[in-house]
């Protein structure tokens, strides 16, 4: 009889625990998802609306009060770092602490306490994760995780989303030193099974979007690299968004009135802008074109999503894709592999990078009965492209999940 994923991971949770001597009978498991972003990626920090669904790829971290204040927590992902112990109040300082997975509950213990929560309930925990390091957005789905379930071990329930979303983004920027955005955050605590998401960031509101039902039978791939991204503030994103912040800084300059790349929907100001400043800064002009571009696409993505129209959802996923690979310039040479290898497989409807760029995953929409052949051909094409990471490249098929759920009697 087979056992489902959480139970798998319930019991390796487990495992572990007992070899830490952690206590975690009984203890309930929160579980976090990964997400996939159909459009705009690196659209958050340039004020676009955002949309995507939750993907089951997960975060579990099994946790039990252990009437201490300490905080006692292991990582199956990171056993080299050892059991991190620390209590609320002996945080170290914002980005002292660089090499280790601990500046995540150390960032979540530093923003809850700034934000004036008690946290003298310890706990003792376990977290293991299956997200690719780099595309699908783990470092969001564990500091979502550990602030709630921080909050819920000091039973301090917090009944504004947005406070959830902006304090999780404050552990990655203020504390760890990450320049993200909100997309990750919103796309994993907002998912629902079965819908997509879509925000307004003007407005900052939530608009789930039910597949249309005409649509074919289709999976959303995951083709991990192999490879690891070290982190956004170390990676080729926080380049990128200083550029869109610089080009909006000389816009303003010359008058143009706009508080961010998204402002920017009118052809003639597009056309205006670039005219402007091509002769300078030929890069920042092609940033913003692939954000000028990626927003015309929004509501057609949104509309053939809709209408389950899942070969036009793909098209229009592939072309973001183009965008982000020759006017963005984010991508990587074993995302592009990746994505050049599906483009040959029929049954494949679009393809691009994900995340923050450089390192991690792809990710592909894809026809149910092409799945195998897009596996065969990764399987035969990609080690031999890059045979550094044969051994740790994986093509992942994902479901659209729940962002956020708490698992019972598990353990």
């Amino acid at each position: 009889m087979s056992i489902s994923k959480d139970e798998q991971a319930a019991q390796y949770l487990k495992q572990c625990a007992a070899e830490q001597q952690l206590d975690i009978d009984g203890a309930r498991i929160r579980r976090t998802s990964s997400r996939f972003c159909l459009g705009v990626e690196h659209g958050d920090y340039n004020g676009t609306e955002l949309f995507g669904v939750g993907t089951d790829r997960f975060i579990w971290q099994a946790f039990k009060p252990n009437g201490t204040g300490h905080v006692r927590l292991f990582s199956a992902n990171f056993p080299e770092d050892g059991l991190i112990e620390f209590s609320a109040d002996e945080v170290p300082a914002p980005r002292s602490v660089t090499d280790s997975w601990a500046r995540f509950p150390l960032g979540v213990a530093y923003i809850l306490r700034e934000a004036g929560y008690d946290l003298s309930g310890g706990f003792d925990g376990v977290v293991y994760g299956n997200i690719p390091g780099g595309g699908m957005s783990r470092s969001a789905s564990l500091s979502l995780n550990l602030i709630l379930t921080m909050l819920e071990v000091n039973q301090t329930p917090v009944e504004d989303d947005f406070a959830i979303i902006d304090m999780a983004q404050a552990v990655e920027n203020k504390y760890i030193g990450s320049p993200c955005g909100q997309l990750d955050q919103v796309m994993i605590y907002f998912a629902k099974a079965g819908m997509a998401t879509r925000y307004n960031p003007a407005s900052r509101s939530i608009e789930y979007i039910a597949l249309g039902g005409g649509a074919g039978q289709f999976k959303i791939v995951s083709l991990d690299t192999g490879t690891v991204r070290p982190g956004l503030e170390k990676s080729t994103y926080r380049i990128r968004r200083a550029e869109c912040e610089q080009l909006v800084d000389l816009a303003r300059r010359q008058g143009y009135e706009i508080s961010c790349l998204a402002d920017v929907k009118e052809q003639r100001v597009f056309d205006s802008l670039v005219e402007t400043f091509v002769g300078d800064y030929p890069d920042l002009c092609r940033r913003l074109g692939y954000i000028y571009q990626a927003q015309k696409r929004f509501d057609d993505m949104i509309a053939a999503w809709q209408a389950g129209d899942i070969e036009k959802v793909g098209a229009i996923f592939r072309a973001d894709g183009i965008g982000l690979r020759d006017d963005y310039d984010i991508s990587g040479p074993e995302l592009e592999t990746m994505c050049d290898i599906a483009r040959t497989v029929e049954g494949v409807f679009g393809e691009r990078m994900l995340g923050g760029g450089d390192k991690g995953a792809s990710g592909a929409i894809v026809a149910s009965d092409a799945v195998g052949r897009l596996r065969a051909a990764v399987d035969r094409a990609y080690p031999r492209s890059h045979p550094q990471f044969a051994q740790d490249y994986a093509v992942h098929t994902c479901d659209i999940v729940d962002g956020i759920k708490v698992l019972e009697n598990l353990l």
